[in-house]
């Protein structure tokens, strides 16, 4: 049998002349430019030749949205809602760079993380960024980022009512090709919210009221006492603290113990939903526990040098803090990036 092969305009002709009166299709039909060879592959644009060689840092995706599911032996997996960018540098030799690789292997990682592979989210970024220089071997940088919300179960200090909290973590890796094995340096970190107490203007508060109490002639012992059970008012902030530890591939951080230190180090923890006696609770613990903006990222670094002594002295270390104000229009903020080293040497005066 021979089969005769036709364009696609002869096509949508034969299927206009069906349709269309007589005295119409001449006005009305296609020319026949468009001619489509059989067996013949569609050319490589992205391979070809730029009109300008010049490299390129960065070339790749951005803003692509996953529901990212890591499985956990004898858990329920952890569900993240994500935000990726992805990124290949480019040399002035290709016009493009095949961006439908980068959608591939973010998928065949986010399975990988479904079936138990990729066990924690911490190696997630770079999984995905070691791939992506097998996928583009033109390439000899790899950069992943992904930002994502992560609902994390709380309870309540009192009436230990169950309710939930978002967490913004964020994650990146950086793979760069070299003769033996790629060398990849990945972060992974959080931004929590919280609640922080003004010391200085309670302080002005306190000061007060101890005259007030004084004017009553109320002894002096009985005003200490009174002033070290009743923390003075003052006014509150809602804090977001922020930390990001950049490490080696082979090393690893847990992201609860960054969640913990970021809540740990403000004035206090909040909840969406708090009966009284939470309430009292939570605002009792934060006038008695005053602390501006400089003292939040202190206690950070601090509670990381305890916490993740057995790091290495390159270990990068980046600490926010932004302090929303309650009765200034600006809001107050402070920032530390060291690495562990250096931050050993200013609490303790020598190197580990």
């Amino acid at each position: 049998m021979l089969i005769h092969q036709i364009s696609v305009t002869e096509h949508l002709n034969i299927i206009l002349k069906n349709y269309i009166p007589h005295h119409s299709w001449e006005r009305c039909a296609i020319p026949n430019t468009l001619k489509i060879k059989s067996g013949r592959d569609l050319p490589d644009i992205q391979s070809t030749l730029p009109d300008i060689r010049i490299n390129l840092t960065r070339v790749g995706v951005k803003n692509v949205k996953k529901l990212v599911e890591v499985s956990r032996p004898e858990k329920r997996p952890v569900i993240f809602i994500s935000n990726f960018d992805v990124f290949v540098d480019l040399p002035g030799s290709l016009k493009g760079a095949n961006l439908s690789r980068n959608f591939e292997v973010i998928d065949e990682v986010l399975q990988q993380a479904i079936d138990g592979d990729v066990k924690e989210i911490e190696n997630l970024c770079s999984v995905v960024a070691r791939k992506l220089l097998d996928r583009h071997e033109y390439a000899d940088r790899t950069e992943v980022l992904m930002n994502s919300q992560f609902m994390v179960k709380r309870e309540t200090p009192v009436s230990h009512t169950s309710c939930h909290e978002v967490v913004k973590v964020h994650a990146r890796a950086v793979a760069r090709r070299t003769f033996r094995e790629p060398i990849v340096r990945k972060s992974i970190g959080a931004e929590v919210t919280g609640m922080t107490a003004c010391p200085c203007a309670q302080d002005i508060m306190k000061e007060r009221a101890m005259t007030v109490l004084q004017n009553l002639e109320i002894p002096k012992e009985k005003i200490e006492a009174f002033l070290g059970e009743v923390p003075m008012a003052t006014h509150n902030q809602r804090g977001r603290g922020f930390l990001c530890i950049e490490i080696d591939d082979d090393q690893h951080v847990k992201l609860e113990k960054i969640i913990r230190i970021l809540k740990e180090s403000m004035s206090s923890s909040i909840f969406e939903l708090l009966k009284r006696g939470d309430e009292s609770y939570v605002v009792l613990s934060a006038h008695k526990n005053p602390r501006f903006v400089e003292d939040c990222v202190r206690e950070i670094a601090k509670k990381v040098l305890a916490e993740f002594k057995e790091l290495p002295g390159d270990s990068l270390i980046t600490i926010k803090q932004t302090n929303e104000e309650s009765i200034h229009q600006h809001d107050a903020y402070a920032e530390r990036q060291a690495t562990m080293a250096e931050l050993y040497v200013e609490l303790n005066g020598e190197h580990p």
